[in-house]
């Protein structure tokens, strides 16, 4: 590619004056011309006098040279970010979040977190991403001493691959098992089969009792294949003793990881046609078991019990904590991933667009798919002649043993069976296509990852999935997610920052959203307001409201919890570790190095010469430190 600047003089709208006559004085206009590898000419630029800042050519001449590939369409991107966002958490983790903390009531904090700290962070980190064209760590040269942040959040994207995985081995291979005339989660009589087997048919309120849940009892068909059959739980005493790999989940295992890798290592020209197909087709399964699931008798009371308000609920810590910790759960901000994918976007993207239209899918799409589920739920419940929370279950429970068992109810249910499976696929899949990276590293990252993934497909494996699912993201993704909105907002200013975007779209981001980046977005990351009407640190009460860690009737020890508090703060240390070595590996003065820490790395020359825009030392005493003066400015 060749980059030439021209200087053509223009000529005076008086053109025809004769000699002697005064003659305005001429305007200078430098035209920026990109000459591509196959010899085609395009105006890139055009620049009247000192009118356009040089930065602006200077940012687009970058991405004109970058080696970084870029995505072959929109439409690859668009579907990439939907297929990352839109995964199992909407498929399980929602509804049941609804359900259990007050219905109807739930989609308030829920949607004002959405509006307040969902959309402006997520519309946050993919103009961050575009803008720099760089990953989760390395976009912080914006702010050096919040590279931790960077490497805290990778951290937690790779705890969660490592049960992610599995549970896509799992559903390929309910995939396989689904390829027969008679399911085989439909009857007793297995080898995996206990002799306390029920036919799910013979039991009903009178059989269960009026202290049983039907969600934990271990003896239908369904329970004891997916417990017995495919995880061996009943061969583990708990934690302690989780035994070796099973070769069934270990080939399906290396099967998605396989796939995984080439999905990587190939690009996102490659991987961005992948999403054409693992993006769309679980809206279209989800819309076939929305329209199939309330037409079931008793769906419309699973729909009741999905959409009942209990405003009392609200009263309650825990409800705003699942909803802030799912909203980030389900929107993908604070695992670095939104950062990647618009790093390969053009400069010019319309990434506000983007954000809107992406973020309100996902949670729509979230929405819709309670009523798939406890459509099936009711028809369960009425089936079973049980009350809905009797069959109202969560995680795993909810995808590998109630949906088969309600499937396998169904006329064609091999047909259903297969399709649903191949949903929850298509869901795993294209949220687990992160980042893209040479082949070497993506083979390090993917085995590294594989051999990890093996503690989780033992007889005992379902114990340390459950410990690295509580752990691996919850309290540990909103102190990522608020330590990115400060180190954005506050140090590199939103003032900055607006202009980044101003230099990509043509224009600023509007109050609203700089108010929520700066003021609004940290605040409520920070304070749950509705709580025994005192104010409460959302990530404090996280970690004081702490239960200790329980699989159905099973008690982790407490050196279970402690090992999950150690994953969890494992990624948090990371942010103030890194400041601490950033200080300590800079050199100059102690004012110097916080300068150089708080400074983006385009302006360290700045610093050397004391003439930096935003940093001014305080005269007395030198100890105080650096003031920011930008940091009211919005």
């Amino acid at each position: 590619m060749l980059l030439a600047r021209m200087n053509p003089q223009v000529q005076p709208e008086n053109g025809g004056a004769g000699p002697g006559s005064e003659q305005p004085p001429r305007k200078r206009k430098e035209v920026l011309v990109v000459k591509e590898r196959n010899g085609v000419q395009c105006l890139l630029a055009s620049r009247d006098g000192d009118e356009q800042p040089r930065e602006t050519w200077g940012k687009k001449i970058d991405f004109l040279l970058s080696p970084r590939e870029t995505w072959g369409k929109k439409i690859d991107f668009l579907l990439s970010v939907v297929g990352f966002a839109v995964d199992l958490a909407n498929v399980w983790r929602f509804p049941y979040l609804c359900y259990k903390n007050g219905g109807g009531a739930f989609l308030i904090p829920y949607t004002l977190f959405l509006i307040i700290a969902g959309m402006p962070l997520f519309y946050m980190e993919l103009a961050l991403g575009q803008y720099n064209r760089e990953g989760a760590a390395t976009v912080w040269k914006i702010c050096p001493f919040f590279k931790g942040v960077g490497y805290a959040v990778i951290l937690i994207a790779l705890y969660v691959g490592f049960y992610y995985n599995v549970i896509i081995a799992w559903s390929l291979y309910y995939l396989f098992s689904s390829f027969t005339l008679t399911l085989p989660w439909t009857d007793c009589g297995h080898a995996w089969n206990s002799p306390n087997c029920t036919d799910p048919k013979l039991l009903n309120s009178s059989v269960l009792g009026n202290h049983t849940k039907y969600s934990k009892y271990k003896f239908t068909p369904a329970a004891e294949f997916y417990e017995r059959g495919v995880l061996h739980l009943h061969e583990s005493s708990g934690i302690h003793d989780i035994g070796l790999p099973q070769w069934q989940l270990l080939l399906c295992l290396i099967v998605v990881v396989i796939v995984l890798f080439f999905s990587l290592w190939k690009g996102v020209k490659t991987s961005g046609k992948v999403v054409w197909i693992t993006a769309t087709l679980p809206y279209l399964v989800l819309f076939v078991l929305l329209v199939h699931g309330i037409t079931l008798p008793g769906a419309s009371n699973g729909i009741n019990a999905y959409l009942h308000i209990d405003f009392y609920r609200l009263k309650e810590a825990t409800v705003w904590i699942d909803a802030a910790t799912q909203i980030f759960f389900s929107l993908g901000a604070g695992f670095g991933v939104l950062i990647a994918f618009a790093s390969y976007n053009k400069f010019d993207n319309n990434c506000y667009r983007d954000a809107l239209l992406t973020s309100t899918i996902n949670c729509v799409t979230s929405f819709i798919s309670g009523f798939a589920i406890f459509s099936i739920l009711g028809y369960m419940a009425h089936e079973h002649k049980v009350n809905i929370e009797d069959v109202a279950t969560e995680g795993a429970g909810l995808v590998f043993i109630l949906y088969p068992e309600a499937i396998s109810t169904l006329s064609g249910s091999t047909f259903w069976a297969i399709v649903f499976f191949v949903m929850l696929l298509a869901l795993g899949i294209d949220s687990s296509v992160l980042k893209r990276h040479r082949k070497l590293f993506t083979f390090a990252v993917s085995f590294g990852t594989f051999l990890l993934a093996l503690f989780c497909i033992t007889k005992g494996g379902i114990y340390v999935l459950t410990l690295l699912d509580t752990f691996a993201a919850g309290t540990s993704i909103l102190f990522a997610v608020l330590m990115e909105a400060i180190g954005v907002s506050w140090f590199y200013g939103v003032d900055r920052f607006s202009n980044d975007i101003q230099q990509m779209m043509g224009f600023k981001p509007g109050l609203y959203w700089r108010l929520c980046w700066k003021f609004v977005s940290p605040a409520f990351l920070l304070v749950c307001s509705v709580w025994w009407e005192r104010p409460r640190f959302v990530v404090v009460v996280s970690i004081i409201n702490f239960k200790p860690l329980t699989y159905d009737d099973y008690i982790f020890p407490l050196w279970a919890n402690w090992v999950g508090w150690g994953i969890a703060g494992s990624s948090m240390v990371l942010v103030p570790a890194y400041v601490v070595y950033k200080f300590f590996s800079t050199r100059g003065s102690i004012r110097e190095r916080l300068a150089y820490g708080i400074t983006p790395e385009s302006e360290h020359h700045l610093v050397a010469q004391t003439d930096i825009r935003q940093f001014q030392l305080l005269p007395a005493p030198l100890l105080l430190g650096p003031q920011l003066q930008h940091w009211l400015a919005i």
